[in-house]
């Protein structure tokens, strides 16, 4: 029977932890090292297609290389996962003159493959392979190798894909990351892909949600604070911008007014009351910029402004209502 070690579960997680942070600095060492060269080429390769990444893997390489089409899709690589037992039965018409195949094997002998990599071949398709084994059948038959360090797997009888499956994942997103940069993706190409859920209320503009026009909270230099105060409570943003000249000032909040509780507060004007130099944002700023200076302020609405003049209001209730928090 197999002993095991009696540690605790979070010593257990600990060591697992460890192992495959081990591999991972290997993997790291191996890209800038002897691998260099090699992912070099990859990136120009499938940098340059006019078809798509198709990625393919049984197993649980598999698994890593279904998240990895979906990466590289997201982030501006169009790709997509051909399950390599499906292609042997009709999936392999999916697969373009114009596309290349990355495939995923740690043996680099899963016999699966043999079709889709036969038909790589037959029809000059490039083919790059990620693997463990240079001189695996995979390998060989690859235009070229991305050779991943021998490694200790986490799992105590060295069986259970861990580590390596974790190399393969690293590997397979520095190579998406290295391809964003190399197309300069920007957040808002990220946008188009992500347009739901929380990262894509994040990566909306502020210009796209701010209030405009007559909801804007807006009185003139010199208004008595008595009419500020009627403007506050009825644009109900708990603040109301002064401008001059069509040029922002300063403004008035809540809290102002709570600050100046003095006998004669509605006998003054706004300018001696308001903040001058009030935090402002601009339009094609992202929303998760917006809620982060609303969070360091300790405030609940910044106006928008472009070229000195005001032209919409942000509230916090604006970026809860689509989801950035």
């Amino acid at each position: 029977m197999d002993s095991f070690d009696k540690t605790s579960p979070a010593a257990s997680a600990a060591r697992t932890i460890s192992t495959e942070a081990e591999g991972l600095r290997a993997l790291a060492g191996a890209v800038e090292g002897p691998m260099r060269e090699a992912f070099g080429r990859v990136v120009d390769r499938l940098a340059a297609l006019k078809g798509r990444v198709i990625v393919t893997g049984i197993g649980k390489s598999g698994h890593i290389a279904t998240k990895l089409a979906a990466t590289f899709a997201s982030t501006g690589t169009p790709a997509f996962f051909v399950h390599p037992v499906e292609a042997n039965h009709g999936d392999l018409g999916m697969i373009g003159r114009g596309d290349a195949v990355l495939a995923m094997s740690w043996s680099g002998e899963s016999a699966e493959l043999k079709g889709i990599v036969a038909y790589t071949r037959r029809f000059a398709i490039p083919l790059v392979c990620i693997t463990s084994r240079p001189a695996s059948a995979l390998a060989k038959e690859s235009d070229e190798v991305l050779l991943l360090p021998r490694a200790a797997e986490a799992c105590p009888h060295g069986l259970a894909p861990t580590t390596s499956t974790t190399m393969q994942l690293a590997l397979g997103d520095a190579l998406a990351v290295a391809l964003l940069e190399r197309r300069g993706f920007s957040a808002g190409d990220f946008r188009v892909f992500h347009p739901g859920g929380q990262l894509g209320a994040s990566l909306t503009h502020v210009g796209d949600i701010m209030h405009t026009g007559e909801t804007l909270p807006l009185v003139p230099s010199g208004t008595p604070m008595s009419e500020a105060i009627v403007a506050i409570s009825r644009k109900g943003f708990g603040c109301v911008a002064v401008v001059e000249g069509g040029r922002l000032l300063g403004i008035v909040t809540d809290g102002d007014l709570r600050r100046n509780l003095h006998a004669d507060l509605l006998s003054r004007t706004v300018d001696e009351v308001m903040t001058r130099d009030p935090k402002t944002i601009s339009p094609e700023t992202l929303a998760v910029k917006a809620l982060e200076m609303l969070n360091a302020a300790n405030i609940t609405a910044l106006m928008v402004v472009s070229d000195g003049a005001p032209v919409g209001i942000v509230h916090l209730h604006d970026l809860l209502r689509i989801g950035v928090a």
